[in-house]
């Protein structure tokens, strides 16, 4: 089954870059505008031998990280207070929906304004890009663990700090591991965000000055590898920590 998958993406990869190349050699547009497949595999791979694209995602990966971090930190504290508190989710609880709806790059010209062409700038993006959606997780997670459980805890003698550690917080892994893969891909995307409009060091700012220089192979190049690892990393590392989570407490087969 997973040959027969594998099998598939490869052909689908296949006839996207046959279309691409027939595209390109009836010159629909100029080559500055849509460059051959092969100048951008000749952009991807140069990049990687001179070492700039290395350093690049170097840059990135050290900024997404370290908001990351934060981001699953701060969301996870504050979806436990809105999912335990009924007085602070009905208050702040709309908001974070709002907050939420707000595009990653609209946070860019207030974190220039306050932390200046500096790498925390791109940071702060990162962390305000991935603690909303983590928070809404664990909220969710908090609200919807199944009253039964809760109940059978109380007639045992569990109260307070002791029924949330040995029964909220365990009904809860499911959502709070849905709630990290999505922080990764919103703060994955508010990375991008952050780097393509500063001048700190990363993908999205090789991304700015490729473009700056009319390069429109290096634009694409480095477009299929933000891509590429945004899927790679989601499939490998996120995905399957969610799906062991999610088999582990009986809820896929």
């Amino acid at each position: 089954m997973k040959f027969n998958i594998v099998v598939k993406r490869i052909l689908f990869l296949v006839a996207v870059i046959g279309l691409w190349q027939l595209i390109f050699s009836l010159n629909v547009f100029p080559d500055i505008i849509f460059p051959s497949p092969g100048k951008v595999w000749a952009a991807l791979s140069g990049g990687f031998a001179d070492g700039d694209f290395v350093n690049a995602l170097v840059a990135s990966f050290k900024h997404l990280l370290f908001g990351l971090s934060m981001a699953i930190l701060f969301g996870t504290a504050l979806g436990v207070i809105l999912g335990k508190s009924r007085q602070a989710d009905e208050t702040a609880g709309m908001y974070l929906i709002a907050l939420q709806s707000i595009p990653s790059i609209v946070w860019v010209p207030l974190s220039l304004m306050l932390f200046g062409f500096t790498e925390f700038a791109i940071v702060f993006v990162v962390v305000l890009g991935g603690t909303f959606v983590m928070a809404l997780n664990v909220r969710s997670a908090i609200q919807n663990v199944p009253p039964h459980f809760v109940r059978a805890a109380r007639t045992m003698g569990a109260r307070g700090l002791g029924l949330f550690y040995r029964v909220e917080v365990p009904a809860s892994i499911p959502y709070f591991m849905s709630g990290v893969r999505l922080a990764w891909a919103f703060s994955w995307r508010a990375l991008m965000a952050g780097e393509l409009l500063s001048n700190g060091p990363g993908l999205g700012y090789s991304l700015r000055y490729a473009q700056d220089y009319a390069r429109m192979d290096q634009v694409i190049a480095i477009i299929i590898m933000i891509g590429l690892i945004g899927a790679i990393v989601d499939q490998l590392v996120f995905s399957k920590l969610e799906k062991n989570v999610m088999r582990r407490w009986g809820l896929v087969k």
